[in-house]
């Protein structure tokens, strides 16, 4: 083990990518510990991606990109309007609730930040807001996008924990509804503070049923999607095809945003994104067969038992490990390093599996807004022209959002497992 920390923490401070910094550091671990299986590693680097799965995650990417080129932004947008523009501080909650919406289309937080934030940030600018608090709102709410389902996240923690993806989902809805309403108080609050204008609405019959009607396509998609897998009529992988079809339906002959031109862009980019998740899992694969080659899940439950916590202390154990992890490593990496460690010894204190995932996703999404990683904090910061560091402080007043709910998960697990219980017994 030795050899294995010491290896992946060389190469990772000397700047390779986290994925060959698995790969590098396994394959050093096997040189030295067990030259007799070094022949066996290409068979273990292949059945990492070879999951029917696994194919939902280029669909989802795509899904995504189809509505994000589709024009739908700015529906959702006028949509939210019709609720909480009247408000004090209008335009954050439109903020806040379009990145709830968008975040059960997209499945990406970074598609969120990118997509809400290069329209609502220079428009809230306009209106008088400061540019810092635009910002950290926008980057902080788009945490939701990969914890409201679909989200591509819970596709891989579904890979590795072999649980159900529509449980997962399932399970994953109330703590990103949760942590929605939490940012809309916070931001109500602060926007009351600093006096931010509300905006002038029309809420007449003729205004909302033309709104909702240019908004309804997109808010169908979510249901689309989850609601065929929750109601057993599709696999995961085969709802998110119809999602891509749908999407594609939608974005070019109703908004007429999506243009041909741009499918081979769109489908290149797909591609990308998902080779470079799956090289990550296959190569976290002998990361993963070396710690149970080592017996390191069963160290840590056996140190677990042995001090005798409870499951809610070891939580709040684990959401800090998890907080710092996110801090310096990707999701998908994140994910695929920190399960097989500590799922067994959730699970030997009665945690879910489906406890256990949505506490991780949702601590891992905070790690997309801290840097020096965080990837939705450096979109941001392009569309904005800020520092990573001026956003990052305007967003800590939003993150107590994401913060209590994930106390709030450790203490409650109801929150994740009611759903799941209830819809897919």
């Amino acid at each position: 083990m030795l050899i294995l920390i010491l290896s992946l923490a060389i190469c990772l401070v000397i700047g390779i990518p986290i994925a060959y910094s698995l790969g590098l550091s396994a394959f050093s671990y096997f040189a030295f510990v067990h030259p007799e299986l070094l022949s066996v590693l290409p068979q273990r680097f292949y059945s990492g991606m070879d999951s029917y799965a696994m194919i939902a995650l280029p669909l989802f990417v795509l899904m995504g990109s189809f509505m994000n080129e589709g024009g739908i932004t700015a529906q959702l947008i006028d949509f939210s309007l019709l609720f909480v523009g009247r408000l004090r501080g209008g335009l954050g909650l439109v903020d806040v609730m379009a990145s709830m919406i968008f975040g059960g289309i997209s499945g990406s937080s970074v598609s969120d930040a990118a997509s809400i934030g290069s329209v609502m940030i220079p428009e809230m600018k306009r209106k008088g807001y400061a540019l810092e608090f635009a910002s950290g709102l926008t980057v902080a709410a788009s945490t939701m996008g990969m914890i409201i389902p679909p989200s591509i996240p819970m596709v891989i923690y579904s890979h590795v924990s072999e649980e159900s993806v529509g449980k997962l989902f399932m399970g994953s809805l109330i703590p990103g509804v949760m942590i929605g309403v939490f940012m809309l108080v916070i931001t109500l609050v602060l926007s009351s503070w600093k006096k931010y204008p509300k905006e002038e609405v029309r809420l007449t019959p003729k205004q909302i049923l033309t709104t909702t009607q240019r908004a309804i396509l997109a808010l169908f998609m979510p249901i689309i999607v989850i609601g065929s897998v929750v109601l057993g009529i599709a696999t995961t992988t085969e709802s998110a095809a119809v999602g891509v079809v749908y999407a594609f339906l939608v974005g070019y002959f109703v908004n007429k945003g999506l243009k041909l031109g741009k499918l081979p862009g769109l489908f290149k980019s797909a591609i990308l994104t998902s080779a470079n998740v799956m090289v990550v899992i296959a190569l976290s694969q002998l990361y993963i067969w070396i710690l149970a080659i080592e017996r390191v899940p069963q160290a840590v439950a056996g140190v677990v038992t042995n001090l005798g916590l409870s499951a809610p202390v070891f939580i709040l154990i684990f959401i800090l490990i998890v907080l710092i992890t996110g801090t310096f490593v990707d999701v998908s990496p994140a994910i695929l390093l920190l399960t097989p460690v500590f799922l067994p010894a959730m699970l030997l204190l009665g945690v879910s599996k489906i406890q256990f995932g949505t506490i991780l996703i949702c601590g891992l999404a905070v790690g997309l807004v801290t840097p020096p990683v965080g990837m939705c904090l450096n979109v941001v910061s392009a569309v904005s022209k800020l520092s990573i560091v001026t956003i990052f402080r305007a967003a800590l007043p939003f993150l107590l959002a994401n913060l209590l709910t994930l106390i709030l998960l450790s203490v409650f697990p109801q929150i994740s497992n009611w759903l799941p219980a209830l819809l897919m017994k």
